[in-house]
């Protein structure tokens, strides 16, 4: 008897509960339901408008590659023009290529100083539109603009660190500071992440402007393909016109 009526009170609970909340609880299942929906949507056009820009970064630079710069910048205008942020520094960079390609220099720095500019750009992208900027416009630039603008950047370590010193390094040059030059020409000499070529060349400067640049005179040696026997003495290293340049 008292299992049937325990039975029978919990058959009214239940009963209760669907006629207070049944509709509300499938109204919310409805709305999960569409959020998800819409949400697989969204991911769905999201992938597609990326591979949309992917295909025509592509297709631009195949132009670019080819030769055909007029079509690789038209290519690249509608990205250039859009709101994602990735994409669209992508394009002014490469536009920016294009136009110092053309002999467009103002152009090419004006969009190197949009890409530099932008928060919304990935940072390292603003680190290399800026540089490329600055280096563009080095001629016409006081040289203490130049060492405010990238002394930040020419610090070891930084992965833009040989473009920014050397640029700064330059300025030093410009403005009489032939001490701190040479000091960071041999800095750019002794990184072991810079390329090859930019090491050399900065090794040859900071050797004229007397500083040491060099750590390991045997395998400098052994890197030029010259015997320590029949190579320059292990104190000096031949100097070349093109640490001039």
């Amino acid at each position: 008897m008292l299992r049937e009526v325990d039975d029978a009170v919990r058959q009214d609970r239940y009963s209760d509960f669907a006629q207070r909340f049944g509709i509300p609880l499938i109204v919310l299942l409805v709305l999960v339901l569409a959020a998800f929906a819409g949400w697989l949507f969204w991911q769905s056009r999201q992938e597609g408008e990326m591979e949309r820009r992917s295909e025509a970064l592509i297709g631009a630079l195949d132009q670019i590659e080819a030769g055909n710069l007029d079509t690789g910048g038209e290519l690249l205008e509608p990205l250039a023009t859009g709101d994602a942020a990735g994409p669209q520094s992508a394009a002014r960079m490469l536009q920016a290529g294009i136009a110092l390609e053309q002999g467009r220099a103002d152009d090419a720095a004006r969009l190197f100083a949009a890409v530099g500019a932008d928060e919304d750009a990935p940072a390292a992208l603003r680190d290399l539109a800026t540089i490329r900027e600055v280096a563009t416009r080095f001629d016409s630039l006081p040289p203490q603009q130049v060492i405010n603008r990238l002394e930040g950047l020419a610090v070891p370590g930084n992965p833009f660190f040989g473009s920014a010193a050397e640029l700064v390094a330059m300025a030093h040059l410009e403005a009489g500071n032939t001490q701190r030059a040479g000091n960071l020409f041999a800095e750019i000499a002794k990184a072991g992440d810079v390329p090859d070529s930019l090491r050399s060349r900065a090794r040859q400067i900071a050797g004229q402007l007397g500083v040491d640049a060099i750590v390991d005179v045997e395998a400098l040696l052994a890197q030029q393909g010259a015997g320590a026997a029949t190579g320059p003495s292990a104190g000096a290293v031949q100097q070349t016109p093109e640490a001039t340049r």
